[in-house]
C-alpha cells in the first residue's frame, strides 16, 4: 500500500544544530474544521484519507505519518528592531516535505502542535481564532495571486487554551516552500558559524535560487533572489492595502512567500499609518513602513552572508588605492551591489500595479503624481481602499449613472476630471482595472464573525467566507454582501497573535 504522504525530508538530513527531533503532543478529541481539497491534490495527498480517522490523527498530531521525519526548527530574530538570539518552532513541528506534482517541494508543518524545545515556556498550542483567521487569509492571498504559505487543513483539538481567557483550541496544517527565515541565517551567524551558514545557504540555493549557481560568487546570487522576491512580495502587500502586522525577521521567509499570518489585516478606510497589531505600539510595522522595514530586514540578511560573500574572491583584484577601506572588501561590494536594488526594484512593481489599479498599462510621471494625489485624496476623505479602485471601473462602466457605486465625495471631482482626460481606451482601462482590482477582500469584521460563530460551535459563517474569497475578481461580486465596508459599529481596529 503507498504511503498517504510522499515524504523526502531534506532539511532534516542538515545537521542537527539546524533542528531538534520532536513530535507533536497529542490531544484528546481532535475533530475535522476544513480540508483544502485543491491543495490536497496539488501536493499529490488523498483528500479523502485526509478526512478519514487516520488521516485526522495525523493532522491533530496524535499519530506520525510513514517518512515523516518530525523537527522544530532553531532561528533568531530581530522583533520590532530588537535581538533575540535564539527563538524557534515554540508551537510548531516540520513534518517533512512533499514533492508537488509539479515537481515543487513543500514543507507541511503543522503549528498549535504542542511544546517544543524551543517554546520558551509556553504552551505550544494555538487558539481556535488565530487558526481560522490565518486560514481565510492566506488562502485568500493566495487567490489574489499573491506569493503566501497555505493552509491544507484545520482540525479542533477538544482541549482549551488559555491567553487572555479560556479558548477552544486547534491545529493548522501549513504548507509552504520552505520555513526558512532570515532569522535562520541570522541564528548561525550570530554564533560565527560559517560553517552551518553555508551549508543553509547551500540548501537554499538548491531548493529556491538554482539559478545562483550562475554567478561568479553563488552567495550573491541568492541575495539578488532574496531582494527580487521580497521586493515583489510587499509590492502586492500595498498593492491590496495588506498589513502584515509583525515584520519581524523571523517572519521573513527567503522564499519570498508571506508567512504567519497573526495580528494580520486588510485596510478598510485608507490612511498610510493604519496599524492593527496590538502590540505595535509604536507603529513599526505601519502601512506605509512595510517596504522599508522589508529592506532593513535585508540588509540584516546580507550582514549574515557576508562571510560567504568574500568566498572564492580576490581581495586585491580590483582594489582602488585611493578608495575608502570599505570600498576595497569585495564582499561588501557584492552585498550593496544587490541591497542597493531593493528601492528601484520595489518602485518598479509597485508603480505598474498602482498605475494598473486606475487602469493604465504603461505609467509616466503624470501617472505617478496622478496615484499620489488620488491616495492624498482616500485619505482625506476616509475612503475605503478596496472600493475607491472597484469604484473608479464603475466609473468607467457607468460614468451617467449616480445611484451605483461609483459615486465618490465632491472633492474628487477634480481629480476625476484629470484621471478621464489620460484614460485613451476605456474598454481596455476596465478590463486592466477587472484583472487587478479585487472586488472582495478577507475583511476584517468578516474574519470576526466567523470567529465568534465558531468559538460557539458554528463553522458555516467560516466555511461561507472561505468559499466566498477564492475569486476576488469575479465582477459579479461588486453587489455581494462581502464585498461592503463594515459600518461604523462593525469595525475591528485592533488585531492580536495567538502566543
Amino acid at each position: 500500500m503507498p504511503r498517504p504522504i510522499n515524504f523526502d525530508n531534506s532539511y532534516a538530513r542538515l545537521p542537527e544544530r539546524f533542528y531538534q527531533h520532536q513530535s507533536p503532543v497529542p490531544v484528546t478529541s481532535p475533530a475535522p474544521i476544513r480540508i483544502n481539497h485543491d491543495l490536497a491534490d496539488m501536493l499529490g495527498i488523498d483528500s479523502e484519507w485526509l478526512e478519514s480517522t487516520d488521516g485526522l490523527q495525523v493532522l491533530a498530531g496524535n499519530a506520525i505519518p510513514e517518512g515523516s521525519d518530525p523537527i522544530a526548527t532553531v532561528y533568531a530574530a530581530h522583533q520590532f528592531g530588537n535581538w533575540n538570539p535564539q527563538l524557534g518552532d515554540g508551537r510548531a513541528v516540520l513534518l517533512g516535505e512533499v514533492i508537488s506534482k509539479d515537481g515543487v517541494r513543500y514543507d507541511l508543518q503543522l503549528k498549535g502542535s504542542g511544546p517544543t524545545p524551543y517554546s520558551r515556556g509556553g504552551d505550544g498550542r494555538a487558539p481556535l481564532g488565530p487558526v481560522l483567521r490565518e486560514y481565510i487569509v492566506c488562502e485568500a492571498m493566495f487567490a489574489l495571486g499573491v506569493p503566501t504559505s497555505r493552509s491544507l487543513a484545520a482540525v479542533t483539538t477538544g482541549e482549551q487554551v488559555f491567553r487572555d481567557e479560556a479558548q477552544p483550541g486547534a491545529v493548522l496544517s501549513r504548507v509552504a516552500k520552505s520555513h526558512i527565515r532570515i532569522g535562520t541565517f541570522q541564528f548561525f551567524a550570530a554564533r560565527g558559524d560559517t560553517d552551518a551558514l553555508k551549508r543553509l545557504a547551500d540548501h537554499v540555493i538548491e531548493r529556491h535560487y538554482p539559478e545562483a549557481l550562475a554567478f561568479e560568487n553563488p552567495y550573491q546570487g541568492l541575495l539578488k533572489g532574496v531582494v527580487e522576491n521580497t521586493a515583489y512580495l510587499v509590492s502586492r502587500w500595498q498593492q491590496l492595502g495588506f498589513i502584515h502586522g509583525v515584520m519581524n525577521t523571523d517572519n521573513m521567509l527567503v522564499s519570498g512567500e508571506t508567512v504567519d499570518y497573526g495580528p494580520c489585516a486588510f485596510m478598510d478606510a485608507y490612511h498610510p499609518e493604519t496599524v492593527f497589531s496590538s502590540i505595535d505600539v509604536g507603529g513599526r510595522y505601519a502601512y506605509q513602513n512595510q517596504p522599508k522595514i522589508a529592506h532593513w530586514n535585508l540588509a540584516n540578511f546580507a550582514q549574515c552572508l557576508m562571510p560567504l560573500l568574500a568566498l572564492n574572491t580576490d581581495a586585491n583584484a580590483n582594489a582602488n588605492p585611493d578608495a575608502p577601506s570599505d570600498e576595497d572588501d569585495p564582499a561588501l561590494q557584492r552585498a550593496r551591489t544587490e541591497l542597493d536594488k531593493f528601492p528601484d526594484i520595489f518602485y518598479a512593481h509597485h508603480r505598474q500595479a498602482m498605475a494598473a489599479k486606475i487602469g493604465i498599462s504603461k505609467p509616466d510621471e503624470s501617472t505617478d503624481e496622478l496615484i499620489r494625489d488620488l491616495l492624498a485624496l482616500m485619505a482625506q476623505e476616509l475612503q475605503d481602499f478596496t472600493l475607491t479602485f472597484t469604484s473608479l471601473a464603475q466609473h468607467i462602466e457607468n460614468p451617467t449613472d449616480d445611484n451605483n457605486a461609483a459615486t465618490l465625495p465632491d472633492a474628487f471631482a477634480p481629480w476625476l476630471t484629470r484621471w478621464q482626460n489620460v484614460i485613451d481606451d476605456p474598454k481596455a482601462s476596465l478590463q486592466l482595472m477587472l484583472q487587478t482590482n479585487p472586488q472582495i477582500i478577507p475583511r476584517n469584521h468578516r474574519i470576526e464573525k466567523a470567529i465568534q460563530a465558531a468559538t460557539r460551535g458554528d463553522f458555516q459563517p467560516f466555511h461561507t467566507l472561505v468559499e466566498q474569497l477564492k475569486k476576488p475578481f469575479d465582477p459579479a461580486l461588486v453587489s455581494s454582501e462581502y464585498a461592503l465596508a463594515p459600518k461604523p459599529d462593525q469595525q475591528v481596529q485592533r488585531t492580536f497573535c495567538g502566543t
